[in-house]
Parts: structure tokens; sequence; C-alpha cells
């Protein structure tokens, strides 16, 4: 199940938080079509949230045909984002998270590794729209 955490001092609302945070695990693998999603009650005592944006991010979701509310029942998961090489147990993710390592050890922090990673990535889409 996805523990969501929201972050007051980013300056991106609550609710496309939660969104972005369920894609992730969506992505990743977290969570798998048929999961339950925690309760707009769970996510407001985890968070202190108003249960209206769990509610609005939860109604995206569904727009999105990502997951799907059940009368009485909860939210579930209706489809994957997750790719092959995305899994926790992937060579891709295990190099990924050995070249984060190298770079906390370099003194980088979160900002700066998600700069340089950021760069990189840019770096590497503009060469293949090139080609």
């Amino acid at each position: 199940m996805v523990e969501y955490q929201i972050d007051r001092s980013s300056g991106v609302a609550a609710y496309v938080q939660i969104v972005r945070q369920t894609e992730q695990a969506l992505r990743m693998g977290t969570l798998q079509v048929g999961d339950r999603l925690p309760t707009a009650k769970e996510v407001v005592e985890a968070t202190a949230i108003n249960p209206n944006t769990v509610l609005k991010a939860y109604r995206e979701l569904e727009r999105a045909g990502l997951v799907e509310a059940r009368r009485g029942l909860g939210t579930f998961v209706r489809r994957s984002l997750a790719r092959p090489g995305t899994e926790a147990d992937s060579p891709l993710r295990a190099e990924l998270a050995a070249w984060m390592a190298r770079a906390r050890a370099a003194g980088l922090d979160r900002a700066d590794i998600l700069a340089l990673f950021t760069a990189a990535l840019d770096d590497t889409n503009t060469t293949q729209e090139d080609a």
C-alpha cells in the first residue's frame, strides 16, 4: 500500500502530490492492479489534509482510468503504469541506486541529484530528438 507524504513547502497542491505519488507507485510496481488505495479517512489521519483534497485526487486518478471507486469497498487500482526495468529488483534500478549512493558520497543533496538527473535526462531527450 502507498503511504502519501505531503510537502506543504513545495508549492505543489496536495491533491497533485497525491496524484503524482500514486502514478509513481504505479510505475514502480508498488501498486498493482487490484490493490486498494488508502481510504480518504486513512490519508487524512496520516497527512492532516482536507478529505475533499484526497477525494479530488482520487477523482482525477479515476478520470485518467488508473483507479476505480467501488461504492462501500474503496478505491482500487485499475491499470498499471509499470514498464520492464522499473521493478524493485531490476538491474536498471540497482544501477541507478548505486549511482545515487555515489552522488550522495560526493556530497550532493536531493536537490543537487534531482537537478543533475533532470539535466542528463533532458540532454538524452534532446540528443534522441535530433537523431
